[in-house]
């Protein structure tokens, strides 16, 4: 599946490759398995619900998760961090 990038998304992503390099390999494996299959297991996508239900999200390991809208053309993401940091904005 195709997906874009949010600049501010973008920008948390340059930072994430400068600062921790596990990180950044984990978010690259986890992009790549995206692209094959969108709904492979080991990304652990859901959709959220309530307020929040146009929105899923995919599990980078287990306590760092990224979250995107699912469109016609493909994904756009837009958010990272932890399930707190993500849930509580």
């Amino acid at each position: 599946m195709d997906f874009e990038i949010s600049p501010d998304l973008d920008k948390e992503l340059k930072k994430i490759k400068t600062h921790d390099k596990l990180l950044a390999q984990k978010i690259e494996k986890q992009f790549s398995l995206f692209q094959i299959n969108h709904f492979h297991p080991s990304l652990r996508v859901h959709k959220l619900t309530g307020n929040l239900g146009n929105i899923w999200s995919m599990s980078i390991d287990m306590s760092i998760r990224m979250l995107y809208i699912l469109g016609y053309d493909g994904a756009y993401f837009f958010d990272i961090g932890t399930h707190d940091q993500i849930y509580k904005k």
